[in-house]
């Protein structure tokens, strides 16, 4: 039976270190020369994720921007992508602003991805998050709220103390047009809120993988709350012991930590090491 597994990254694949540990690189490239098929769900962007799992020969196309994006590295190629209408995006940031929330905007332009915030307008959470990525040659810092949103956007992400957040979460995950997804940094105390349009879920690009991919069965690897949706539409799911601990609720089964190399040795008593 021709099986796709996918695994989110940060808190599942990854350790603390935001990295692939040496020990899940060099297995998971040896299960995949053997014909393993797994790819990563994740809510970071191409050039982020890409960093990440750097040396790890992943053969399947991945899912990006919790779901907004599916692309394949190997062709270079999109093979799917979801983007705000313009109303949409608009009455996004017209919520977060009146919440006092100053998003990150991650877009495209003809020809370029553009990672855009708003100059003396970052929480110290944004600083923290940008200070990560100094030199990537995607970021821009613009000077006005208008200029927030040039080209197709695709996602926003917002980061701060949990009441400010929330207040704004309370508004935007009844609106049927967005997904709203809000929770606790990984490892850090703030909290994060990341806005995609509806169809833009992990869910939905696990459902066309699969059948661009010609699978059977789908096994899934998560964490939290951006996970949960894709949990609903595989057919196995399991979740690492630092998961949340209703995630673990909807899961097929507990696996090791992220920490411990969890799905790599999971795969190994699966897919043979």
């Amino acid at each position: 039976m021709r099986t796709l597994f996918v695994t989110d990254l940060d808190g599942t694949l990854l350790t603390s270190r935001e990295k692939i540990s040496l020990y899940s690189r060099e297995r998971l490239n040896r299960m995949m020369e053997r014909g393993l098929l797994l790819t990563y769900a994740t809510a970071r962007s191409a050039r982020s994720a890409y960093r990440a799992v750097e040396g790890v020969d992943f053969r399947v196309p991945a899912i990006l921007y919790n779901g907004g994006l599916i692309y394949d590295f190997n062709r270079a190629e999109t093979l799917k992508y979801t983007i705000f209408q313009d109303d949409e995006k608009h009455d996004v940031l017209s919520v977060l602003l009146r919440h006092g929330i100053v998003p990150v905007v991650f877009s495209a332009v003809p020809g370029r991805e553009r990672v855009v915030w708003l100059t003396g307008g970052e929480s110290e959470g944004i600083r923290r998050y940008l200070s990560r990525r100094v030199g990537d040659d995607r970021l821009v810092s613009v000077s006005s709220v208008e200029n927030l949103l040039d080209g197709s956007v695709i996602y926003f992400k917002c980061i701060g103390p949990r009441e400010q957040l929330e207040s704004a979460w309370n508004i935007l995950k009844y609106d049927p047009r967005f997904i709203c997804i809000f929770h606790q940094e990984k490892y850090q105390n703030d909290f994060w809120m990341e806005i995609s349009p509806r169809e833009a879920t992990k869910a939905n690009a696990v459902k066309f993988l699969r059948e661009y991919l010609d699978c059977e069965r789908v096994v899934c690897f998560g964490d939290t709350s951006n996970d949960s949706d894709m949990f609903d539409v595989c057919e196995e799911k399991y979740a690492v012991m630092n998961a949340d601990a209703w995630l673990k609720e909807k899961a097929t089964g507990v696996i090791g930590y992220c920490e411990e190399d969890g799905v790599v040795k999971f795969l190994e008593s699966r897919f043979g090491a």
